[in-house]
């Protein structure tokens, strides 16, 4: 799955700079461990909400790539009818309510839609992802707050890629870190490596469990990184090179996980076999999308209001 989500836009960046796509888009190349261990944790009926950085966890939790591809294309076979687009795809079908491109819009739907479970009394939980970015907005403040009064099943992640923007988040988040932030609420929080998909696993399958025997809302802080900039206009220029090198030299997590898999007995042929099965996977994906018709112009106001 971290080798889906790498690959997936590892081939949008190159269907970009070939004027396929257009706009511009978020990418969480470095920070494939969050939306792979945490998506993995859940239960196809557990709901996520996403972010404008949103295609791992979109692809965690189910989603095609084939459709995914065909919605940033502006196709008709995407999740959206390619009306989205990469900020707001959602998928229903496997649980996703949906990126957007609002910074901390994921958490006030995440406890909303909690509430939805808690009044009927589902054994569900609500996973809002959201980054470092988030924390300082409103949104985020009245989400925690309700969750808490309310002890409202929903597990809050925050991706801490330590950049909202431009802006290093040591320079913008003041207390002791995010996670305190959580605790100040009254919720059981934690600060966790971010780039290690099995503790980003463990941790979410545990608060999970809590969530659903003893009830209320937890919250975990996944310090990760992303590669790129903050989006496609964005040249990274508040960023030492050193500093990402040190990061996908010591800290990516496939690198990692890879290693740990080796160390296990899993054999390089293995390893090779998976590498191939997801190119080609996405490789037909590419090709299927880019085959596909698009969302015709005539429709285009079609589904805008209920």
């Amino acid at each position: 799955m971290m080798l889906l989500i790498r690959l997936f836009e590892e081939a949008l960046e190159e269907m970009f700079s070939r004027g396929l796509l257009h706009g511009t888009m978020h990418l969480s190349i470095g920070q494939e461990a969050t939306a792979a261990g945490a998506c993995l944790a859940l239960e196809k009926e557990d709901l996520i909400t996403s972010t404008h950085r949103g295609h791992g966890h979109c692809l965690g939790k189910g989603a095609e790539p084939y459709k995914m591809f065909a919605e940033l294309l502006g196709r008709e076979d995407g999740y959206c009818r390619g009306r989205g687009g990469s900020m707001h795809i959602a998928d229903l079908s496997n649980g996703n309510l949906g990126a957007n491109g609002i910074v901390a819009g994921s958490l006030t739907i995440s406890v909303g839609a909690a509430l939805s479970f808690q009044m009927q009394k589902k054994d569900n939980i609500v996973l809002c992802f959201f980054g470092d970015g988030a924390v300082n907005e409103g949104s985020f403040h009245e989400a925690l707050n309700l969750a808490s009064l309310w002890n409202l099943p929903v597990l809050f992640l925050c991706e801490n890629n330590q950049y909202g923007m431009s802006m290093s988040s040591e320079k913008s988040v003041a207390g002791e870190s995010i996670a305190s932030r959580g605790s100040s609420y009254g919720i059981d929080s934690i600060q966790i490596d971010g780039n290690d998909v099995e503790t980003v696993y463990e941790s979410v399958a545990s608060y999970k469990n809590e969530i659903l025997s003893k009830g209320g809302p937890k919250f975990i802080e996944a310090v990760t990184y992303r590669y790129r900039g903050h989006s496609k206009s964005d040249r990274n220029l508040y960023r030492t090179s050193d500093e990402i090198e040190y990061w996908k030299e010591e800290k990516d997590p496939i690198k990692r996980y890879i290693g740990k898999l080796l160390e296990s007995g899993i054999s390089e042929e293995e390893l090779r076999d998976i590498e191939s099965s997801v190119k080609n996977e996405i490789r037909n994906a590419v090709k299927q999308s880019l085959d596909s018709p698009l969302s015709p112009v005539t429709n285009l106001e079609e589904d805008t209001y209920a």
